[in-house]
């Protein structure tokens, strides 16, 4: 009797079989994310050497005022935040929102359904008077719904380095497909890296405690744990990259010898020469030129954007063209 290959029963499944029959190897880093790797990202920005996530406290601290001022509306509005994650940099602007009595209903959406679970319970505890209404799902999966939300105002927030995971290409499909969702009126606030001493962005992520290494080989635990595969993921090296010339860090696994991996529940035997990668994650870096240039090309405009004090990083303020 024939044997037939088992069917491919989600996105990460499938997404793994590719990425690892292809050359050269890659693997998708939004497949980290599970209960465990949730947890690690939450390490990796407490770092000291993680400066984004300070970055970004310190723009919200700073510019709250003129932030909500220019989000409020007299009608309320619908604040959707893309990648909501744990929300504590967010929390800041709710609890100013709330303080200044504005009217509005918070949709986190984020592709980790622990991750909303914990952000709606703390939610709750610590600011009961803000409506809250999770969703998940990927960022493609809910744009699509965001133009129905056209009642009230819309701003749509994209915080920390999410739209550092894209390529510029990508980077502007995901951008046209917000700006399509938008009516005139509504704002995109997203934060965007800046370009800065290579030395700051390399530590970043290459952290002597390792925490980065292990959020990068959480994508092997999750495929043993849910694949039963035979990852042994102390056989692979993390390794970052950064290219000042084009603003792109890279991260990798880097399998130290040769040997040979099983996942059975894709029939699958896939092989790794010594010194031989898997791509896991890009990390973009901008300027004010090359933000604008995005803009431009998925018919944004700029209208302001609020930056650290060491200009490390930037929020800024998009409308529909």
């Amino acid at each position: 009797m024939t044997q037939t290959k088992p069917t491919i029963a989600t996105a990460f499944h499938k997404e793994v079989e590719e990425g690892l029959t292809a050359f050269p190897k890659y693997l998708s880093s939004k497949f980290i994310y599970d209960k465990k790797g949730d947890k690690l990202f939450q390490d990796i920005m407490a770092m000291p050497s993680y400066y984004l996530t300070d970055c970004e406290y310190e723009i919200f601290e700073t510019h709250k005022t003129a932030i909500a001022q220019a989000f409020t509306s007299k009608s309320g509005f619908e604040l959707i935040e893309l990648g909501a994650g744990d929300g504590k940099k967010t929390k800041i602007l709710l609890e100013h929102l709330v303080t200044r009595g504005d009217t509005f209903t918070y949709l986190p959406i984020d592709i980790s359904q622990n991750a909303l679970d914990g952000l709606e319970e703390s939610m709750n505890k610590d600011l009961p008077k803000v409506d809250i209404k999770p969703q998940q799902g990927t960022y493609f999966d809910v744009l699509e719904g965001l133009a129905n939300y056209n009642s009230r105002k819309k701003v749509i927030v994209v915080l920390g380095s999410n739209i550092g995971n894209l390529l510029h290409p990508q980077a502007i499909d995901f951008l046209s497909n917000i700006q399509k969702a938008m009516s005139p009126g509504d704002l995109l606030f997203m934060g965007f890296d800046q370009k800065k001493n290579p030395q700051v962005i390399l530590d970043a992520y290459n952290d002597p405690e390792g925490i980065t290494a292990a959020f990068n080989k959480n994508l092997l635990h999750r495929i043993n744990d849910e694949m039963d595969g035979t990852f042994n993921p102390e056989q692979f090296n993390h390794w970052e990259t950064y290219d000042p010339e084009t603003g792109t860090a890279k991260s990798y696994l880097v399998s130290k010898q040769d040997q040979e991996v099983r996942i059975n529940a894709l029939d699958l035997n896939v092989h790794f020469n010594a010194w031989e990668t898997i791509h896991t994650e890009i990390s973009q870096k901008y300027d004010d030129s090359i933000v604008e240039w995005l803009a431009n090309e998925s018919g944004l405009n700029i209208i302001n954007d609020f930056a650290d004090s060491k200009g490390y990083y930037k929020n800024y303020l998009f409308e529909k063209k």
